[in-house]
């Protein structure tokens, strides 16, 4: 029993070690988005933005979703102990995503300025897509690597090739953005066209992320060649005789993405639909198409980046989930399936939701600390406390999506986003058009965007395993304990500030947040010394408390 236990919490476990890997990854993006902030500036750091958003939405359409496919298909092949099976399908995922990718990749190139000029009113965006597009052809190929691992249930390659990505991202992005943004600057005084400082500052900027997956890529194919001589072992021992064929496999790699790819992009090419809208509607209301790209990168470049920091949690706790549903689904197991289900929405709630209600509470200090472009500062503080909400929402909604595709309930996902996004792009024309919320707007229908897809998700699920959330202290005590935990966290920044300067008083009434939240949450009983116990770390974390008197 005790065996079955620690193999149902690995998924927690292995979810814990990529989640940690994402958040370092975030916080290393996070940070040199703050010096490539000040040298692009908000007009730069909005030609950016738009390139990587393109960038993002092509990607998935790509390879994306390639590591999930491949994992779901790996994972279920290791459960019948088809291991010549599960690397035969790694070896057929590696060339569809170079022939996929690669198709992407040219036609990126090709019609990038279509794309920045007439699709999204942003034409300057062009140099910056233009340097991605190879980024699409080795993503693809990385993908299938990091998938294979995951569907052995190990997160471990993917999570140190991701800290390696961002590492060697953040040091050549800004490294090249100076340099392209002073060849821009020349350019500029050549032309008389003082955009084109920013935008080929951006462009610089955007070389950083093919540096960096190529650097990720050859850091998984040298895992992979360290692994060789245990795959080819258990391969050997390998008596099943079953031998799945090449056509089978890309039969079956089509039939699990295809879904998966639609509904990831519906979900995510909210932000360019966004963009596109926000921009011809606020240009129609008398703003200038580098006003409009300033606000916009002010939205993209400082609270997105912010938000995708705890989003973080949620995107790593999916992948592991994956094989583990995929294996309980397998043996038919569906009690094991709402357990893992339970345990991983209550994971999320216990940590998404005081993240947001300490972004909310702390938003000026955290982003007069970050960023120092003061003309931004007000706005940039409106969008992070009513944005705080994206943040629990995105968060559950990424999650649902998962448990959905681990279940193998692909095409469920992809209706749910077709849904929210049509209500999201009548509330965002509405807000911005008739209520004239401007940036807001954008906020507000993201929200509710994904609000409706977290319902939608809860319904399937509910009716696909029988499985009914639990209320109570997955959301109720977590939200209060967050209350709490953000005035205490404000009324301690509030007194040190009197005396210590800004960065001190927030890292300060941040650490004092999560000691507020974590004696709250144990003491209003919102976790259980099993659910810690379950954790990484369990045992030494309910020692700890036992000393503080917290638990006996």
């Amino acid at each position: 029993m005790k065996e079955k236990n620690k193999s149902g919490n690995n998924f927690l476990v292995q979810g814990s070690i990529l989640a940690a890997a994402a958040i370092i990854a975030k916080v290393i993006g996070m940070l040199y988005r703050l010096p490539l902030q000040n040298i692009l500036g908000n007009e730069g750091n909005g030609y950016y933005s738009t390139a990587n958003e393109i960038y993002a939405i092509l990607l998935m359409v790509s390879c994306f979703n390639m590591p999930l496919a491949v994992s779901r298909l790996v994972a279920d092949r290791v459960h019948r102990g088809e291991y010549r099976n599960a690397h035969r399908v790694f070896l057929c995922a590696v060339r569809f995503s170079m022939l996929l990718g690669g198709v992407i990749a040219l036609v990126t190139y090709v019609c990038a300025g279509f794309i920045t000029k007439y699709m999204l009113s942003t034409e300057l965006a062009v140099y910056g897509l233009r340097v991605l597009a190879p980024a699409i052809f080795i993503s693809a190929i990385l993908g299938t690597f990091r998938g294979y691992f995951q569907g052995f249930s190990t997160m471990v390659p993917t999570a140190f090739s991701q800290v390696i990505e961002q590492i060697v991202n953040a040091v050549v992005s800004l490294v090249c953005a100076n340099i392209m943004y002073s060849y821009g600057t020349q350019l500029a005084a050549e032309q008389g066209n003082e955009s084109l400082a920013p935008a080929w500052g951006a462009a610089g900027a955007t070389f950083g992320t093919v540096a960096s997956i190529t650097v990720a890529l050859l850091v998984m194919m040298v895992i992979y060649l360290t692994q060789v001589k245990a795959i080819r072992q258990r391969m050997r021992q390998d008596h099943t005789g079953k031998k799945d064929s090449s056509a089978l496999i890309y039969s079956e790699l089509i039939r699990t993405i295809l879904p998966v790819i639609l509904s990831t992009v519906v979900y995510n090419i909210t932000n360019v639909l966004d963009l596109g809208v926000f921009s011809n509607i606020l240009q129609g209301q008398g703003y200038t198409d580098a006003q409009a790209t300033t606000i916009w990168g002010i939205y993209s470049g400082q609270f997105r980046v912010l938000m995708n920091v705890p989003l973080a949690l949620a995107s790593s706790l999916s992948p592991s989930v994956v094989p583990s549903l995929t294996a309980a689904m397998a043996r038919r197991d569906k009690a094991e399936a709402r357990q893992k289900v339970g345990t991983a929405i209550r994971f999320t709630m216990f940590l998404t939701i005081p993240c947001a209600a300490g972004m909310a509470a702390l938003a000026e200090p955290i982003i007069t600390m970050l960023f120092t472009n003061e003309t931004g500062t007000p706005l940039s503080v409106g969008i992070m406390q009513v944005g705080s909400l994206m943040i629990i929402f995105y968060a559950l909604s990424t999650l649902t999506t998962g448990i959905l595709q681990g279940l193998g309930r692909m095409r469920q996902p992809l209706i749910h986003c077709c849904i929210a996004l049509v209500v999201h792009l009548v509330v965002l024309y509405v807000l911005l058009t008739t209520f004239n919320l401007n940036i807001y707007s954008v906020v507000w229908a993201n929200i509710i965007f994904a609000i409706i897809i977290c319902i939608l998700n809860a319904v399937s699920i509910a009716r696909f395993l029988s499985y009914r959330q639990e209320i109570y202290r997955t959301f109720v005590v977590p939200a209060v304990v967050s209350i709490i935990m953000a005035a205490a966290a404000y009324l301690v920044y509030t007194l040190i500030h009197q005396v210590l300067g800004n960065t001190v008083s927030t890292f300060v009434a941040v650490i004092a947040g999560v000691a507020v939240y974590g004696i709250g949450m144990v003491s209003f009983r919102g976790i259980t010394q099993e659910e810690i116990a379950g954790m990484p770390k369990g045992k030494s974390i309910i020692r700890l408390l036992r000393r503080m008197g917290l638990l006996r």
